[in-house]
């Protein structure tokens, strides 16, 4: 799909406010990290401008993103891909955002991204001012994109899950209707452990590993494995499930940053008090089981040569600058075991952190 209104690549890369110039820079002014707050906040639902129809919407993600990674388990979960379009783009996040446009020295034609097949674009930002020519937000994944009114439905991860679980029901077969994250009975719950889980650790993993200051990392990373305590112990007694006895959002919301904790977040962000495998047996379990036991949780992951843990790799070894290297780290850094020959090899995540690799296997 073209427009004839599209702007040039070069009138867009002119139009970015100096607030825009270098999406990599995270911090505030004084070290501690704050995530800015989304701005497109439209749902889809019957007889509304935005209205459930197959073919019509488009999802853009990134493998690497954890809040991206959410949607597309929702996707995959609810069986929607032969109904919303996807792009992927590619993990190398340059200083104006993310893009299907990587350097030489990234590989750009790197296998699992999926070009922009509505309008040919090079960056994410694009997508942006094609919904809003005035846009000065973050260009962010996830992007729930319609194709209809070529614009932007929604950018907060949390909402387009519950988009995917909710708004085209009436088009899906039923085992994949009667699907439901966010069951009503479980609600109440559900929102109580996501806003604790979100602010310690889906977002405490940011917080800390992305803190400029000595104080401000200490902060952020008692409260994270405090929260990653508090979790161990709901899990207690074998259980399967966050919530319940059933896969709810709350398992989705946690899961995406789990899988990256030892791989990635250990060593690279430094919030490496204990792994998940040496130091919480409750949710390596947790995590192991939702892996194994839903494709779902397993899409992409695996396939074409492990593409997720590829994008994972670039994306956090070469698109932004964490902490500091005069921080002092509060404990020594450790690293998960190396499997043993008896276990399972597929899930093998080889992750480079800074002088030091992580292998772990799923």
């Amino acid at each position: 799909m073209t427009g004839d209104d599209d702007m040039d690549r070069e009138s867009i890369r002119t139009k970015i406010p100096n607030s825009q110039k270098d999406i990599t820079k995270w911090a505030s002014e004084d070290g501690h990290f704050r995530r800015v707050k989304s701005t497109f906040r439209d749902t889809i639902s019957p007889n509304s401008r935005f209205s459930p129809e197959k073919g019509r919407y488009h999802l853009y993600i990134s493998l690497a993103c954890p809040w991206a990674h959410r949607t597309l388990i929702l996707l995959y979960l609810k069986r929607l891909q032969s109904m919303i379009g996807l792009s992927i783009v590619h993990p190398h996040m340059g200083s104006e955002g993310w893009s299907w446009n990587a350097p030489i020295e990234f590989n750009p034609n790197m296998s699992g991204v999926i070009k922009d097949d509505l309008y040919s674009f090079k960056w994410l930002k694009e997508i942006y001012f094609k919904a809003n020519p005035k846009f000065e937000g973050r260009f962010t994944v996830p992007v729930l994109f319609d194709k209809l009114h070529e614009t932007i439905v929604n950018n907060e991860s949390s909402e387009i899950v519950r988009i995917l679980n909710f708004s085209f029901n009436d088009l899906l077969q039923d085992k994949y209707k009667a699907i439901d994250l966010y069951p009503i009975d479980l609600r109440e719950e559900i929102d109580r452990l996501n806003e604790w889980v979100y602010d310690q650790v889906n977002n405490g993993v940011y917080k800390t590993g992305f803190a400029t200051t000595q104080e401000a990392y200490e902060i952020a990373l008692k409260p994270l494995f405090e929260g990653l305590d508090k979790l161990e112990k709901i899990l207690e007694g074998g259980k399967k499930f966050l919530i319940g006895d059933r896969i709810t959002e709350a398992d989705v919301r946690l899961f995406t940053t789990i899988i990256r904790f030892d791989p990635v977040y250990v060593n690279h962000f430094k919030c490496n008090i204990k792994t998940i495998r040496d130091g919480y047996p409750n949710l390596d379990r947790w995590l192991r089981t939702l892996y194994w036991e839903n494709s779902a949780f397993k899409e992409r992951y695996e396939s074409e040569g492990s593409v997720m843990t590829i994008d994972i790799r670039t994306y956090h070894s070469s698109s932004h600058p964490v902490m500091p290297q005069n921080l002092s780290e509060l404990w020594h850094r450790v690293s998960s075991p190396r499997s043993q020959a008896s276990e399972a090899v597929e899930g093998l995540c080889e992750v480079e952190a800074g002088d030091e690799c992580i292998s772990y296997t799923i």
